[in-house]
């Protein structure tokens, strides 16, 4: 199967790095941008092939990954709605906001998938949202939600709630990082370096969330193994509850909703 992708920008980079460490080869990862410059080297380090143009990645391609910024999508969808072969081929794209009717507008009712992926599926543990034209069983959907499973975990949901997915799992990278560093300023405050309270806190993170995947409870009951009636994690859960951490988070989600919306 050969993956093509039209614009190559950061997201397309990751998906592209995180597909080549779970051992996609690098041949059959067609690219073509804008500006040559900006991504030849990443090509060429990721063994990639280039093509000459749009209309060339989506001629060869089973699966065509749509990776360019919003404002520029429906005209680069129309230079290579020739190139589309039919209801055999697949059309996958990552462009924020860009809906399954709008693309099909476009270039007909081909098979469409609406995809949005996050950061971590660089290095294989994405977390990636799908919403499709047609069935997920059938071929060439399969195709397309084969590449995703490559890269870490698909949820398929329907497009109204793109904005929300995209606020948890798109945005939310950021805020787990913020988390994260909050966790390490507190562990330099009481003397650790930065760098041993940083690994401290990041592990934390990275095994609490896996026990959460792999635990037949929900959080709320993990955190009650945690904490002993009047020990120390109560009373630092109660202190952060008290400066507001859960109405900060809902916030913080409540926000970048609604800015997706606006845009």
């Amino acid at each position: 199967m050969k993956v093509g992708f039209i614009g190559v920008g950061n997201m397309a980079k990751a998906i592209i790095v995180g597909l080549r460490k779970a051992g996609f080869k690098g041949e059959n990862i067609l690219v073509h941008s804008g500006h040559l410059a900006h991504y030849q080297a990443f090509a060429t380090e990721q063994q990639l092939v280039i093509e000459e143009s749009n209309e060339a990645v989506a001629s060869k391609a089973d699966v065509v990954i749509l990776a360019v910024k919003p404002d520029i999508a429906e005209k680069v969808l129309s230079s290579i709605k020739s190139e589309l072969r039919g209801t055999s081929q697949l059309l996958a794209s990552v462009v924020s906001g860009l809906s399954i009717a709008q693309i099909q507008h476009v270039i007909g009712q081909r098979p469409v998938l609406r995809v949005m992926p996050n950061v971590n599926v660089e290095i294989g543990e994405g977390m990636t949202a799908l919403a499709a034209s047609g069935d997920l069983q059938e071929t060439p959907y399969k195709d397309g939600q084969k590449v995703f499973e490559r890269v870490g975990k698909v949820m398929v949901i329907s497009e109204t709630d793109f904005p929300t997915f995209s606020a948890i799992a798109g945005s939310a990278p950021a805020y787990a990082y913020f988390f994260i560093d909050a966790l390490s300023r507190a562990g330099v405050k009481y003397g650790l370096t930065k760098e041993a309270a940083t690994d401290i806190a990041a592990q934390v993170v990275n095994g609490s969330a896996q026990m959460v995947l792999q635990a037949n409870e929900n959080p709320a009951a993990l955190i009650d193994k945690v904490s002993s009636p009047g020990g120390t994690t109560v009373a630092g859960f109660l202190a952060m509850e008290e400066a507001g951490f859960m109405t900060a988070v809902v916030k913080g989600i409540d926000a970048t909703i609604a800015k997706e919306r606006e845009d």
